[in-house]
């Protein structure tokens, strides 16, 4: 037995040495107390890494890493959320509406469920909110359809003045009837000839506005295909395939009349030239997750040129992001480009409002939290401790064979 215990005593890589051989140095001292804060540092370091919910379970060293994997997206039907806070401090309530098309061909022409404006004064402050639509009735007896004033007991049906789709329609409000011109291809000219936009003071509000900005915000539920959506002035609508903005029904002074007909009064450069300055507070392409980043979130634009038209192009990445209890975060990150199209003077062909042109990436890009085992932290561990101690040894013994020879040249006087 005596003899195993020797040859397993003759394999001991770390002989020992009896104290009385020990030499202790200063520099040997400052070294092993530098050494230690670095080790204690950095074990810090690696442990911090973990979340709040690894600290509780430290003993199984519950650190989460994320791995990133590009796939190609096969998914299929699916629709694409976009998140917007979009601010006109120039542009009124009652003159800003929301577009949405794709390459589908499907249309949502001036959106407005889901969508909530603010109408802001010129210092940003909120002056009131509200979702889309025109003032209440004013006028108790509305305009029938049959030329007379509404009576007790009978059923109120308004005229659409010339737009009715059949003889049994009826636009019992001043949006009815503008949106019977739009689908006609018509324009509503002057609204103080339409009893509906008369007795819901829609010229009133306009003019209650002037002056006035419009926060708008909300989402839109769109095809995940390539398409747009925009923000101008005008009521939108589709006219021999092509799509057209309303501004007659928004005139005051000559501005928006000049603009309809192509001519270049200087008030209506000046009004356009106002008008699609704004601050996008946020864009985001679905869900937020961690780590995401909006590129648009907080960036402002000021028109300096009469008029034209702001473009953002955007390419769309899917993005898959599943945590640490496997909950899944269906989303999007974006990347964008930018471009202004200005308006000549004598061809405003270009409708002026910010135009966001949306792509689809093809590739997607999963997001998967994973926990780092126990192992691995003491490895980390491990190799923090023997490393520094390796090199604190090599820098001690450097500088103690240093000074021993330093000190030996200068007792025999060879040293100079």
């Amino acid at each position: 037995m005596d003899n195993i215990m020797g040859k397993i005593r003759s394999l001991d890589a770390y002989p020992k040495i009896n104290e009385d051989f020990y030499s202790r140095t200063l520099p040997g001292g400052v070294i092993t107390l530098a050494s230690s804060i670095v080790m204690l540092l950095l074990f810090i370091s690696e442990l911090s890494r973990s979340s709040l919910k690894s600290l509780l379970y430290v003993c199984l060293y519950l650190h989460a890493v994320t791995e990133t994997k590009l796939v190609v997206d096969t998914s299929r039907g699916e629709t694409l959320r976009i998140n917007f806070d979009v601010t006109f401090p120039a542009l009124p309530c009652s003159i800003l509406s929301l577009d949405a098309m794709d390459i589908s061909g499907e249309r949502h022409l001036d959106v407005k469920h889901d969508i909530i404006k603010k109408r802001i004064d010129s210092h940003g402050n909120v002056i009131e909110t509200r979702q889309e639509g025109i003032g209440a009735p004013k006028i108790e007896k509305p305009l029938q359809k049959h030329g007379g004033r509404l009576e007790h007991n009978e059923t109120y049906c308004g005229s659409c003045f010339g737009a009715e789709a059949s003889d049994d329609e009826c636009c019992n409000s001043c949006e009815e009837v503008r949106e019977a011109y739009r689908n006609k291809g018509w324009a509503v000219s002057n609204p103080d000839l339409i009893d509906q936009c008369k007795r819901e003071g829609f010229l009133q509000r306009i003019k209650d506005e002037d002056g006035e900005g419009c926060n708008i915000y909300g989402f839109l539920e769109v095809n995940k295909v390539a398409g747009n959506f925009h923000f101008a002035p005008g009521k939108s609508f589709d006219h021999a395939g092509v799509h057209m903005h309303d501004l007659l029904a928004f005139q005051k002074d000559k501005y928006i009349s000049a603009y309809k007909t192509n001519k270049t009064e200087n008030n209506m450069l000046v009004s356009l030239y106002l008008m699609i300055s704004h601050k996008i507070n946020r864009l985001a392409f679905g869900e937020y997750f961690p780590g995401v980043m909006n590129p648009l979130d907080g960036v402002q634009w000021t028109q300096e040129t009469p008029s034209g038209m702001y473009q953002y192009f955007v390419k769309v990445v899917p993005t898959v992001y599943t945590d640490v209890s496997g909950h899944i975060i269906q989303s999007n990150q974006f990347s964008v480009t930018e471009h202004f199209r200005s308006g000549q003077v004598g061809q405003l062909q270009s409708l002026p409002g910010v135009f966001f042109f949306y792509d689809l990436s093809p590739i997607k890009v999963t997001f998967t939290e994973e926990h780092i085992s126990f192992l691995h932290f003491l490895t980390s561990v491990c190799a923090i401790v023997g490393g520094v101690f390796t090199v604190s040894g090599i820098l001690d013994s450097f500088i103690y064979h240093g000074q021993r020879a330093i000190k030996k040249k200068m007792e025999i006087g060879k040293f100079s």
